[in-house]
């Protein structure tokens, strides 16, 4: 994470927990010549359109009081999704057992996109489908959940 998401994490992990969820991520993006910040919450119950507005509406004053951003952005509270993106360790370990769909920055064997169960996940960061199919973090360009 770069030192802004960072600085923003901090902020928005315990208002996150005060609104009984968890921080998943977060996300600084230019897009269209506008900055977005997105904060994706999670809970074990699914989170409702109330969970993002109570993270939305107490984060809000604790950016504006910090002002870790110089620019004028836009802020978006949503949900992970059923098809979250797994960045962190903590993402993989939560999520083994699950099926998901794994790109590749350059072809293995003729392939960049791969499916399975993750298996393992372990402390060099190398990710393993239950196909037998193991890559290194730094050759995946994206790792998400998939619903069948």
């Amino acid at each position: 994470m770069s030192r802004l998401t960072d600085s923003i994490t901090a902020l928005a992990a315990p208002v996150c927990a005060a609104a009984d969820c968890t921080l998943w991520d977060v996300d600084y993006v230019k897009e269209a010549g506008t900055y977005y910040l997105r904060i994706f919450i999670d809970r074990d119950e699914g989170v409702s359109l109330d969970h993002c507005e109570a993270v939305s509406r107490a984060l809000d004053p604790l950016l504006d009081e910090a002002d870790p951003i110089a620019e004028s952005y836009i802020l978006e509270v949503s949900s992970a999704g059923l098809e979250r993106v797994l960045k962190k360790p903590s993402d993989f370990a939560k999520c083994l057992g699950k099926k998901v769909k794994l790109k590749l920055y350059s072809p293995k064997d003729g392939k960049k996109e791969f499916t399975g169960t993750l298996a393992a996940y372990d402390d060099a960061g190398v990710i393993t489908l239950d196909t037998g199919e193991s890559f290194a973090k730094a050759e995946v360009s994206n790792v998400r959940l998939t619903i069948e």
